[in-house]
């Protein structure tokens, strides 16, 4: 769990090379030792300052530093897991408003960490224990990284080692802990004409017994054996903020544009940037003229208007006082309704102000609005300018048409409308001060998110079942609590043997994912490969491996699991929904994706001057066929909700109904098969009905007496589950006096079969018949195999063209039909 939330935000540092056991092998050099074996560090102490404080002020409570074994460094191994044997732990400090601390660390009599002989000199020796110092955050269970608080590669974040993210975050500098059991070992004594630590090149030096100090950024390195040593923790270059604000408003500006240009996630992908030349014509002039004037407001509104020339999600802008200002200026005033863009492109009005301007000119809520300003309601929503930005096609445009209706008071707009009636009518509206449609429309609507736990839970009954519903507001607020909180509920609702859960993930803004899906399965989940820009190569590079999410130790087991997603739930929040759609049997329910703003910020923010700030998205997930992974497209519904005129003004909670419904329907109930069943050929279905292979009816929840369903037109309906798909029966009946009978019934029965919306050859059926109870009965027929998960829908239906007598009774014209609901498990 720790190396996934630390890789994820670049905090922990990784590589791709492999030591090669045939590398040829430097010859050592004599230096001495500095100082000798009878004086020993007990005790490591040491400050720490950072520029972003976002982890340690947000993400954790349990806050330590720890002896990190190297091991996993020297082997160039991302996958070697520290022991939690090795791991000697440390007190830290964090003081919010100087951005730094302090630590102190003793060490322990003996370490018990992994021997490596790094001395290149073709012999095998007892090696040297090497470690490093790092910041070491509580994440799950006890204090050690073990278990699922795993952790994996070597450190970087407010560690005692400087890394290079530019070459694969090799050790450049720092301090190292060595540990040698006698006075016979030697160590590097620099970093050879390669650059890098531990590799055949390096020149080697005699290493005093116990514990020493080596200094990286002395050449040649430096050993101590001071009682007391002091270490430094550093803050990653690549994470540090790029302040700025020191800066002119042009200066600070140019250099923040010229990053961007180069670093934003996406900015070599075709039609996922600005227009750079075009948008620096454009603002430089006005950043210049803000300086000329020293005007902060119009610096803003230049950066805003930067920031709105991104679809991205992870691009804001943050400017205190000025940015509320103008945002709660923006939107003070409206004409008293609300609108919704439909499935099928219609507009229509979901909410109306008591007593507001609309009201007055006769609009009412289920009206089609069909023009704004005298523009299609379609082009005006198209050209409406947000505050909000948003990265996926759906979200933009749902946004937009929320900040189409808003403007200042006193602002005039023609609308043209057409209410249950159909009859057309356009009227002019004057703006007044309201907030209350604005509301109405915002993601969060009807949701008191300001007093609530980062995960809270519940049991749901609903006729005599039992549901579990569990809501993770936050990945972004004491991440140990949010973890166990989930297991605290998953607990619960194993103990009450509950028929399913629901997962709302619908107003989560983020933070960091926790791969929570984990404790569903013993599979691991791919998720996308991290990549940053690099100045050596000009292009985006890989950053350590793909991510992925570990199955946890602990693991609990549901019937029935369904996912609730809307475009409330953005960015960390987006992956943990991921894991959580990855995990086998997951319904994913709800009217939209998630937002689809999936990208890394943690290297992206930039002060500017005056308390300016600008963040943008530098890292980008991408997936092995090249693609970007969840960005722009979300998280999406197996199980979608339409979005039309019931739904689009619907104030109850209409997407956890469907959740709750999907919990306690069948298994399958709800998703999109992949496939239809494959139809059998004559000789297979024959083979079918001649070993025994259930019919549908046979597995049907429903029975029916023949005599009263199928007496007059009508339609009757089966219901059946599929837990082990297996090959069956589907097929229409008919019995009469006689095999005469049979034909002359046969003449007027026309059969019609459906199979997942397709219509199905009557001559894929075979035909057969058998003498049976006194009558003649013909069955025609196929067999049904190679079930896919999901929800599957058949029907027969016989038309009976003229009235029929079978020799017993009479059956009028008319269509008998058949429905079948097939559900296969996932």
């Amino acid at each position: 769990m720790k190396s996934t939330l630390f890789r994820i935000f670049g905090m922990l540092i990784m590589a791709s090379l492999v030591l090669s056991a045939c590398a040829p092998k430097a010859a050592p050099t004599a230096v001495d030792a500095l100082l000798p074996a009878s004086s020993q560090p007990y005790q490591l102490t040491g400050t720490y300052t950072v520029t972003n404080d976002f982890v340690l002020t947000t993400y954790y409570v349990e806050n330590a530093v720890a002896l990190i074994d190297m091991h996993g460094f020297v082997l160039r191994d991302l996958e070697w897991e520290i022991p939690v044997d090795s791991q000697t732990l440390g007190f830290m400090t964090f003081d919010a408003d100087a951005l730094g601390g302090t630590y102190e660390l003793s060490l322990p009599a003996r370490p018990l960490g992994e021997f490596n002989d790094v001395d290149n000199d073709g012999s095998a020796d007892a090696g040297v224990q090497i470690f490093s110092v790092a910041y070491s955050p509580n994440v799950y269970g006890g204090p050690f990284a073990e278990g699922d608080d795993r952790s994996r590669g070597w450190p970087s974040y407010l560690a005692s080692v400087k890394t290079d993210s530019e070459n694969k975050d090799e050790v450049i500098g720092g301090k190292l802990v060595v540990w040698a059991e006698d006075a016979d070992q030697q160590f590097p004594t620099g970093f050879g004409e390669d650059g890098l630590l531990f590799t055949a090149d390096d020149p080697i030096g005699a290493i005093p017994e116990g514990y020493s100090i080596v200094d990286l950024d002395q050449s040649p390195f430096s050993v101590s054996q001071d009682q007391i040593e002091d270490l430094t923790l550093y803050e990653p270059q690549d994470i540090a903020v790029k302040d700025y604000s020191a800066m002119s408003y042009t200066e600070s500006f140019n250099r923040m544009f010229e990053t961007i240009r180069k670093e934003y996630a996406f900015a070599d992908i075709e039609g996922e940037a600005p227009d750079w030349d075009a948008l620096y014509a454009e603002l430089k002039p006005r950043v210049e003229q803000a300086e000329k004037d020293g005007d902060p407001n119009a610096f803003y509104l230049a950066l805003r208007d930067f920031t709105w020339a991104f679809n991205d999600g992870h691009v804001s802008i943050s400017g205190g006082d000025y940015f509320q200002r103008d945002f709660a200026t923006a939107i003070s005033g409206g004409y008293g309704f609300a609108i919704r863009e439909l499935d099928d492109g219609r507009v229509i009005v979901i909410f109306v102000v008591e007593g507001g301007p609309a009201q007055a000119a006769g609009i009412q809520v289920g009206a089609e609005v069909t023009e704004f300003n005298g523009q299609p309601i379609g082009d005006a929503i198209s050209a409406a300018q947000t505050y909000s930005n948003q990265s996926s096609d759906f979200a933009i445009r749902y946004q937009k048409s929320r900040y189409l209706l808003r403007a200042l008071p006193g602002t005039e707009a023609s609308v043209k409308f057409a209410n249950a009636d159909g009859i057309p009518q356009l009227v002019n509206l004057v703006a007044i001060e309201e907030r209350q449609s604005f509301s109405r429309t915002s993601l969060y609507f009807g949701v008191d998110t300001s007093s609530l736990l980062p995960v809270d839970s519940k049991i749901i009954p609903v006729n005599n079942e039992n549901v579990g519903y569990i809501r993770i507001n936050s990945n972004y607020d004491d991440l140990n609590l949010v973890i166990r909180l989930f297991e605290r509920a998953l607990k619960q609702f194993e103990a009450n043997t509950v028929a399913g859960i629901v997962i709302d993930m619908r107003f989560n803004n983020g933070g960091a994912p926790l791969g929570l899906a984990g404790f569903f399965t013993d599979q691991e989940i791919l998720l996308g490969q991290l990549e940053y820009y690099s100045d050596k190569t000009g292009k985006f590079e890989p950053e350590g491996l793909r991510q992925k999410f570990l199955p946890n130790q602990n693991q609990y087991r549901f019937e029935k699991m369904v996912l609730l997603v809307g475009p409330a739930c953005f960015s960390a929040c987006e992956i943990e929904a991921y894991g959580f759609s990855q995990v086998p049997g997951m319904i994913v329910v709800g009217l939209t994706p998630t937002s689809g703003v999936e990208a890394e910020t943690a290297r992206g923010t930039f002060n500017l001057p005056d308390g300016f700030s600008v963040t943008v998205p530098t890292g980008r997930f991408v997936l092995p066929d090249g693609t970007i992974f969840l960005e722009g497209q979300g998280v999406q519904p197996t199980l979608r909700i339409p979005v039309d005129e019931k739904t689009a003004a619907a104030i109850e909670d209409i997407v956890l109904q469907a959740g709750i419904d999907a919990v306690l329907q069948p298994l399958g109930a709800g998703v999109t098969p992949s496939a239809a069943p494959k139809v059998a050929s004559p000789s297979e279905a024959e083979a079918a009905l001649s070993s025994g292979a259930p019919f549908l009816e046979d597995l049907a929840r429903e029975s029916y007496d023949p005599a009263v369903t199928f007496a007059q037109p009508g339609t009757a309906t089966y219901s059946v589950s599929m837990t082990d798909p297996q090959p069956v029966v589907w097929g229409y009946s008919w019995c009469a006096a006689d095999a005469a009978m049979i034909a002359s019934n046969f003449e007027n029965i026309e059969l019609k079969f459906v199979l997942d919306g397709k219509n199905v050859p009557a001559d894929s059926f075979s035909t057969f018949e058998i003498e049976t109870g006194g009558k003649v009965c013909r069955l025609v027929y196929t067999s049904l195999s190679e079930w896919t998960a999901g929800e599957h829908h058949l029907s027969t239906t016989a038309v009976f063209t003229s009235a029929i007598n079978d020799g017993t009774s009479n059956f009028e014209p008319g269509d008998y039909i058949i429905e079948y609901t097939v559900y296969v498990k996932p």
